[in-house]
């Protein structure tokens, strides 16, 4: 379990690496753009789009973070005013529903894969499934999140800790790892 949390720390640490560098990466292309435009009359039409496509990935690999952090909005208040059974009930239909939106999102991709790997960007020429492709990662995060998270609850064994974490009741001053 140990390797397993480690594992999981080293991940997070590797996306979080990645989100900085995507929103250094936009920053820098959108600033020097602007400053290209207005100071000198000119502009990099390269920075356009890999700063949307920056956005795009920037979006999808944090909804990940988002999600294992319980940052999505939920309806924390309707949660709070059930029973203990009430809240692993809630808890167990929620992850359900996102581990089939999660499932669907990854087999819309596989679906579409021929058709954006076969169109390139206007300018870069990058292949398109480099920009949809974000959602492969996406799904199968969320997926393997809310797996694991809907096997907890049916098993029974949601910490107070998580359960707490769900119902917005955590106190964020106790950090976690």
């Amino acid at each position: 379990m140990v390797i397993l949390q480690r594992l999981e720390g080293w991940v997070v640490r590797l996306v979080e690496v990645a989100l900085v560098a995507l929103l250094a990466g936009m920053v820098a292309m959108v600033f020097a753009n602007v400053v290209l435009r207005y100071g000198f009359n000119s502009g990099l039409n390269i920075s356009e789009e890999m700063s949307r496509y920056f956005f795009v990935w920037l979006t999808f690999t944090g909804a990940i973070l988002a999600f294992r952090d319980h940052q999505h909005i939920g309806v924390e208040t309707v949660v709070r005013l059930l029973c203990p059974k009430g809240r692993i009930f809630c808890v167990a239909a929620s992850n359900l529903i996102i581990l089939i939106c999660a499932l669907v999102l990854f087999w819309g991709t596989w679906r579409q894969h021929g058709i954006n790997a076969s169109m390139t960007a206007p300018v870069v020429g990058l292949s398109m499934i480099w920009v949809f492709g974000i959602t492969y990662l996406t799904g199968a995060a969320l997926a393997l999140m809310a797996g694991v998270r809907l096997a907890l609850a049916l098993t029974g064994r949601v910490s107070a800790a998580e359960m707490a974490r769900i119902t917005g009741e955590y106190d964020d001053s106790e950090g976690r790892s």
